[in-house]
């Protein structure tokens, strides 16, 4: 955690923004930063994210202050409401352009302690106007103009606000102070002096009873004085200020019981306490403040300041000579007049004159500007720098008059004259000057005269340009490839709209104009079309026969479009003056999709009137709003500043077409939205969800924040047509998969929750968000309660044992403890942390807790809740406990010195702050490393034994023997052969899981359950069960599949699945998303395609793989063949897969149980293998399949006519590895010899029997072929296959690899036909915003007379082509953009695994994030020359090694979130292991290693070097022999110091 700092305690100050920042950071509990956009900082923003990033320390926040960055159009002052209402003091910084569209927010918000700091705008001729427009709004005004006045104004704003409990606006030109010299910050003991904290605590301490926005609940601020006995007559009114002005009431802002706060309007703001001669007894009143209490309250503040700092201030301010006969009074940029007046203070014309200015504006008080005035003074110039008047005379002008004319020295009041500033260029303020006192001095001066220029130049370097956020160019995207020329967007930003701004020009209300008028134009033009085909005034009868044809159809789009061109065509060539005529608007021939783009600030007030326009007018106009609040940080639990919803809006009409979708999460659905909204005759709403923090967020980030909002129902995903009844269709349809089954529920408890919210109004904004936190609450109270019902017969003390454990090892020891503990006689309870009642620690007796080491030295999920409340507590008293804890972890997983203090960290933070809470240890905390012989468990079995001792049942006779764990060689032998209760748990609808011992078995049916771990947390805090769902992968043979299997398996992942398909690297497709409900229909879908999953995963022979091989068909389809052969020779007999998937009702065979009919498994046996069995085949010289990474790999050798002769044999490859255990390695294949290929299917069958009867089935990390043939040796190994073959292998036949991927592009084979390898990057084939490739490839396959061949590197080769089909598939291919090779050879030769979010064993991003940490490589490679180089970079979420990171020239395997062990000297043709770099390193220090070294490579590589021998070379690394020394040598030295 970084350390806490003070804003600003040292330095210098040379701009106001800074001064007035660090001030409003200091000065409040919340900040709101007003900004043009989330990725566009303000004049402020990027000071206060410097504080937050330092976590620099407020005075009056009690915590670090809360800075907010909300977007200009979104409402952002109803932000606010909620954290005053709550006891916060909040400050605002905006432009001034705000402040007008909300007033109606300002009224009410001027009756709180806010502060709102506005840099007016444009910059370097601010208008003003912007501040007297809002000047009766309530608030108090206070102007600031030079450097040391903005920071000196700001404080007094806040100091003030606090004071009398009334909101303040103080305003400022930043360019006035541009030329200021450089000031100190202010003195923070000065802060807490003015701010009275005191006060400020008090405030802090209240509540708020107003809920309502825009009814008036009569809030005031209000002042209480007590009227004590006068001892005296008070002589003077000055001597009243000055009394009142001393008074500090005590809690000056808290509403209830004190001084100034809030009150009905019992009184008026002019009635005031009778001050009485004499009075004998004191009396209490309660009042609104009054003008002269905000003049006395701030002038008592400027009295303080100046006692400090030698400045002082006035409500009006008058500099100059005493005795001088002119002044000017400037409401607008006041420097360049100070600064030439001074100069030219004896210039003829320019002497004896005085300058006025406003330093509090609102309250105006007539009777301080009269004082201010030196009586000397005969003229005045009123210099207003208004360029938006709304009345004659300029707003100062009338208050100076005001104030002159009714005083009691009106008789005698100085001649006032307004003039209208305009921008002055600083060669011209003098001749300016002398103009303004020429017309002031004559006799009839002029009003109203203009001085300087109306046109204001701008200042581009301090404003900012309004444009669409990156992120969301996905939506436009989509409407582009829709509608391409018909798409017209009436608000596009930057679209050329003469003299209306693009603020203006974006709004709702201008493009729903602009549309109506464009309509009626078209209209006109239709019927000029009908009255053009009724005259002869054409050069030839073809044009009309054509318009009449158009004018038939005008208005239905496709009709229309298609004949355009040809109408157009047939005018220009009758070159009349009628057809000119209609030319001239010729784009009106075609039928608009015409479109109005928007964002969520529609859905608040400022922007939602324009909104109902277009839904009430029934007009044909289609809107695009995007919703880019992200479901982590939505404001549901805020009444007031929750957004309207649109979409039940427009629904509300009946007349609208309404969806609701996320590109992120369904993107067919997003198109049959915008399609249908098109097609409706009618205003359309597509609200669409992308939400982001920043506007240059990756992709990744906006998905995961898409899959939170949608999957639990925050973002429906629906479409609403009113049409759908006319064809007898339902008019709504809920696409959200997964909250269709929970639809039900929701409307069960729908009348419970309308009738509550109607009897509790203010429960209805957060009553849906807090459902799920309060089903956790009682969840975690019922199961307390049920423990606590079970052992009330029980006898012996009570032990709670809770635990944490994100891989289930600290939760079994936590129940083989509470087990333990049973048989003791103890009473035990065993539940997660997080499930734990926290309210019931303090009565607990004996607890122990068990936590494992997640992430950077965090707490697992399931104890995270449970931390933060125990870490956050102070008033929670555990001094009768008495506790034990046992951590888990890893002393080496951080390398590093500085990140020891990693090692176990959860256990041992819980150990101090328990210990800290009062509780007792029972016995010292206990450590499990990983690093020890036996794991964790060589700490825990020392530590065990002590905390029976220490609760005295160390010594109990009789226990029971403890029976030992179920395994995966006991879950298969009792499956019946696969079966397990995998048919029962299907029909389960209570669940979306299935029991944990038939996850396993389902492996085996090519099937593993897994649940999205993006949405693991919020679906824990909402009280629901993981979002489970199933990954499917397909058995393919050789990775080959015809086109109409490519369409099947498409179909399924759109049906079934998440609507992406993954090419994986075992050259098969897999299918994620896939819900239990849809499993079985999704198997029968693959059935149907006549492929299987069966033997897919689990400990049998897998898909067996094969070369791609495009130039040479025929020898790959020998190949090939061999491959199918060996696959279906190896395939398990069981009939369970058929009975349980396939069967139906029709169905009449016999099930298998029992003493019936009984499988049979003569390869396998009941208990299979004992872990996974892979086999792979590679055709030089193209090593794309990783031969030497797989249990067996076949070397395919051509005989002398280019045919398959055989194949060499390599055995006991493999890629899994357990971090930091170096009992485990990866290993490439031994050299087993040679085979023919009629022979070869046999030999697979050999090895996998010696495996099955010599590998380890009592230790599935040793349990690997790679680790029997290292425990028996290979010459032993090859003699025990021999002895089965009934033959010996011949020598191996020389073979060459010469590379390990992909060749992209076309190539032809010997036959002449056409091959296109295609880059699917890491497998995944989807359709996006800006590359529709999952379409492309249907479209493809639907034409297609070849095949597919799915490589080894998750790419996809389009084979077969003939030359008459050539120029049709390429024509498709870029059309779907699926030519596009334009990539680097980095990123050509990378892969990645799936990872988050739904493997479970993931540790970090891969799939996801390899793409992103390439493009930010990409640059460094263009600088060196290396962008077309191949360079093997492969990155997995954990060591297992699914995309074979161990062979790749530089690998990134994921250690914990973000972080990643790096591996360098990988042989480029997969010949060679990697080794070990850098452990645990994040992306910074990535680029920082990964930069300079592609640089080094580029200069000093040898020729023909690839990069992973080049690391070898210059001693970065060095070679890994064997699988054995993978872990030696390695260039970084895991330290064996403990923290």
């Amino acid at each position: 955690m970084a350390p806490v700092t003070s804003v600003g305690e040292a330095g210098m100050f040379t701009n106001a923004c800074p001064t007035m920042a660090r001030i409003a950071y200091l000065s409040s509990d919340v900040i709101l930063s007003v900004q043009p956009a989330l990725g566009i900082d303000s004049e402020f923003s990027k000071h206060f994210h410097t504080f937050a990033s330092r976590k620099s320390q407020g005075v009056v926040a009690k915590d670090i202050p809360e800075v907010q960055a909300i977007r200009h159009n979104v409402d952002p002052f109803l932000a606010a409401f909620q954290p005053l209402r709550a006891g916060k003091l909040v400050s605002v910084t905006v432009l001034s352009s705000i402040l007008i569209p909300s007033v109606p927010l300002l009224y009410k918000l001027a009756q709180y302690p806010i502060v709102i700091h506005v840099s007016l705008h444009p910059l370097g001729h601010p208008d003003y106007s912007e501040i007297t427009a809002i000047r009766q709004s309530g608030f108090t005004f206070l102007q600031s103009e030079t450097l040391q006045e903005a920071q000196d104004i700001a404080l007094c704003a806040h100091a003030l606000a606090i004071k009398s409990g009334k909101g303040v606006i103080h305003f400022f030109d930043l360019a006035n102070a541009d030329d200021d010299d450089a000031i100190g910050t202010e003195d923070r003991e000065l802060v807490r002096k003015l701010l009275d904290i005191d006060a400020v605590r008090g405030y802090q301490s209240s509540r708020a009873k107003e809920t309502a926005l825009y009814v008036d609940e009569g809030r005031q601020a209000t002042v209480t004085e007590t009227t004590l006995p006068a001892i005296r007559e008070l002589q003077t009114q000055s001597e009243l200020e000055k009394r009142s002005a001393q008074q500090s009431p005590p809690n000056a802002i808290s509403r209830e019981g004190s001084s100034i706060g809030s009150s009905a309007r019992e009184s008026s703001a002019d009635s005031r306490p009778t001050i009485s001669s004499v009075s004998s007894v004191g009396s209490t009143v309660t009042r609104p403040i009054s003008s002269e209490d905000i003049y006395n309250f701030l002038t008592a503040i400027w009295e303080d300041l100046r006692l400090f700092t030698s400045r002082s201030y006035q409500a009006f301010e008058y500099t100059g000579p005493s005795n001088a006969e002119s002044a000017l009074f400037i409401f607008g940029s006041t420097g360049i007049f100070v600064d030439e007046i001074k100069v030219a203070a004896t210039s003829e014309g320019l002497s004896k004159i005085g300058i006025i200015t406003a330093r509090l504006y609102r309250p105006w008080l007539s009777g301080r500007l009269v004082e201010a005035i030196p009586r000397s003074i005969k003229r005045i110039a009123i210099l207003e720098q208004v360029r938006r008047k709304t009345t004659k005379w300029g707003p100062i002008l009338l208050d100076v008059v005001t104030s002159l004319k009714t005083g009691p020295t009106s008789n005698s009041s100085p001649m006032v004259v307004g003039y209208q500033l305009g921008h002055i260029e600083p060669a011209t303020v003098r001749q300016a000057l002398r103009g303004v006192f020429q017309n002031l001095s004559s006799a009839n001066p002029i009003q109203n005269l203009e001085v300087g220029s109306p046109n204001i130049p701008a200042k581009p370097s301090r404003g900012y340009l309004l444009e669409q956020p990156k992120v969301e160019s996905a939506y436009m995207k989509i409407l582009n490839q829709v509608f391409g020329d018909r798409l017209h967007i009436a608000n596009r930003l930057a679209a050329s709209d003469t003299g209306i701004s693009s603020r203006i020009s974006s709004t709702p209300e201008y493009g729903f104009g602009s549309l109506l008028a464009r309509m009626e134009h078209r209209k006109r033009f239709i019927w000029e079309v009908h009255e053009a085909v009724k005259t002869r005034d054409f050069a030839t009868n073809v044009p009309q026969s054509w318009l009449s044809r158009w004018a038939l159809i005008a208005e239905e789009p496709e009709k229309a479009n298609s004949i355009a061109h040809e109408v157009i065509a047939r005018l220009t060539t009758d070159g009349s003056r009628l057809a000119s005529q209609l030319l001239s608007s010729k784009s009106l021939f075609f039928k608009e999709s015409q479109w109005l783009i928007g964002s969520d600030a529609w859905a608040y007030d400022l922007g939602n009137s324009g909104v109902h326009h277009v839904i009430a007018s029934g007009a044909n106009i289609n809107m695009l709003i995007i919703d880019s609040q992200p479901y982590s940080e939505r404001a549901a639990a805020d009444a007031v500043g929750r957004k309207k919803d649109i979409g039940l809006y427009a629904m509300n009409f009946g007349n609208a077409y309404v969806a609701s979708v996320a590109v992120y999460s369904s993107y067919t659905q997003v198109l049959e939205a915008i399609i249908e909204a098109d097609q409706f005759n009618g205003p359309s709403v597509v609200l669409a969800y992308l939400p982001y923090n920043q506007e240059n967020d990756s992709p990744l980030t906006v998905l995961r924040e898409t899959k939170k909002a949608v999957d639990l129902g925050y973002w429906p995903l629906y479409r609403w047509n009113p049409d759908n009844e006319n064809h007898g269709s339902p008019n709504f349809s809920l696409d959200s998969e997964r909250i269709k089954k929970e639809l039900e529920e929701f409307l069960r408890r729908d009348n419970h929750l309308s009738q509550l919210t109607r009897r509790h109004p203010k429960f209805s904004a957060n009553l849906s968000e807090s459902y799920g936190s309060e089903v956790r609450t009682l969840q975690k109270r019922r199961a307390k309660d049920a423990y606590n019902e079970m052992l009330e017969g029980l006898y012996g003390a009570p032990l709670t044992v809770l635990f944490a454990s994100d891989n289930g090892n600290a939760e079994s020891l936590a129940k083989r403890l509470g087990n333990r503990g049973k048989a003791r006689g103890l009473k035990t309870t065993v539940m997660a942390m997080d499930d734990y009642p926290l309210e019931d620690l303090s009565g607990e007796e004996n607890l122990v807790l068990i936590t494992s080491t997640a992430g950077q030295g965090e707490f697992p999920q399931n104890g995270r809740a449970f931390w933060d409340a125990v870490k956050d507590t102070g008033d929670l008293d555990l001094s009768a406990i008495k506790f034990a804890i046992f951590a888990l972890g890893d002393s080496h997983y951080w390398p590093r010195k500085e990140d020891k203090i990693y090692y176990n960290k959860p256990g041992k933070d819980l150990d101090s702050r328990i210990a800290f809470l009062g509780a007792k240890r029972l016995i010292s905390v206990g450590l499990g490393d990983d690093q020890d012989p036996d794991g964790y468990q060589t700490g825990y079995g020392n530590w065990e034994p002590q905390l029976w001792q220490a609760l005295d049942v160390d010594k109990v006779e009789g226990l029971p023997e403890e029976l030992p764990p179920i395994t995966n060689e006991d879950i298969k032998i009792q499956s019946n052969f696969l079966r397990g209760t995998i048919a029962k748990g299907l029909e389960d609808t209570s669940t979306a899981a299935i029991a944990a011992s038939d996850q396993q078995l389902t492996k085996f049916h090519g099937t593993y359950m897994q649940d999205d771990r993006d949405l693991r947390d919020e679906r824990k805090a909402q009280g629901l069960e993981p979002a489970y769902a199933f990954m499917i992968r397909c058995r393919l043979n050789g990775g080959v599949a015809t086109p109409s299997q490519w369409l099947q398996m498409d179909t399924i992942s759109s049906s079934y699945g998440n609507e992406t398909m993954k090419l994986t690297t075992r050259q098969t497709f897999q299918f994620h998303g896939v819900v239990k409900g849809k499993l079985k229909s999704a198997m029968r879908g693959i059935n149907k395609a006549l492929m299987t999953t069966l033997a897919a995963c689990g400990d049998v022979n897998r898909n067996v793989m094969c070369s791609a091989l495009p130039t040479e068909s025929a020898y790959h389809h020998d190949v090939y063949q061999v491959s199918a052969k060996i696959s279906d020779h190896l395939l398990p007999a069981t009939t369970a897969y058929h009975e349980i998937w396939l069967k139906d009702d029709e169905d009449k065979k016999t099930k298998v149980g029992g003493d019936a009919i009984v499988d049979q498994e003569p390869l396998y046996g009941p208990t299979y293998l004992p872990r996974k069995y892979k086999i792979t085949i590679a055709i030089p010289p193209h090593n794309d399949t990783d031969v030497f990474a797989h249990d067996v790999g076949l070397i395919a050798i051509k005989d002398g006519k280019g045919r398959l002769e055989g194949f060499n044999i390599l055995a006991g490859g493999g890629m899994g590895v357990t971090h930091n255990n170096k009992k485990t390695y990866p290993r490439t294949g031994s050299m087993l010899g040679y085979a023919a290929a009629d022979l070869v299917h046999l030999v697979c069958e050999k090895i996998m029997l010696v495996q099955r009867d010599h590998g380890d089935r009592k230790n599935r990390k040793h349990a690997r072929l790679k680790y029997t043939i290292d425990d028996m040796g290979v010459d032993v190994f090859r003699r025990k296959v021999e002895e089965l073959l009934e033959f010996k292998f011949e020598e191996p036949r020389p073979f060459k690899f010469t590379s390990n991927i992909d060749t992209f592009g076309w190539q032809k084979d010997e036959f002449g036909t056409n091959h296109f390898t295609f880059f699917i990057e890491n497998g995944r084939v989807e359709d996006t915003a800006d590359f529709p490739m999952k379409t492309g490839l249907r479209e493809i396959a639907k034409v297609h007379k070849g095949e597919f061949r799915l490589t080894g590197n998750q790419h996809l080769c389009l084979s077969g082509v003939r030359d008459d089909d050539l120029e049709k598939v390429k024509g498709m291919m870029k059309q779907y953009k699926l030519d596009n090779l334009q990539f680097s050879g980095l990123r050509l030769s990378s892969s990645a695994c799936v990872a988050f979010p739904t493997c479970g064993l993931a540790m970090a991003e891969s799939e996801r994030y390899l793409p992103i940490l390439i493009s930010k490589l990409e640059d460094c490679l263009e600088e060196n020359g290396l962008r077309q180089d191949s360079i093997v970079m492969r990155m997995t979420g954990c060591p297992n090694g699914c995309a074979r990171p161990w062979l790749a020239e530089v690998a990134f395997v994921g250690k914990a979130y973000g972080a990643y062990n790096m591996y360098l000297g990988g042989g480029y043709h997969g010949q060679r292991l990697n080794k070990l770099y850098r452990s645990s390193i994040q992306e910074e220090e990535i680029l920082e290693i990964m930069k300079p070294l592609l640089k080094r490579y580029a200069l000093e590589r040898q020729e023909g070097e690839r990069f992973g021998d080049f690391t070898i070379r210059i001693g970065m690394i060095k070679p890994t022999t064997e699988g054995k020394t993978f872990h030696d040598d390695v260039a970084e030295e895991e330290s064996e110091d403990e923290a």
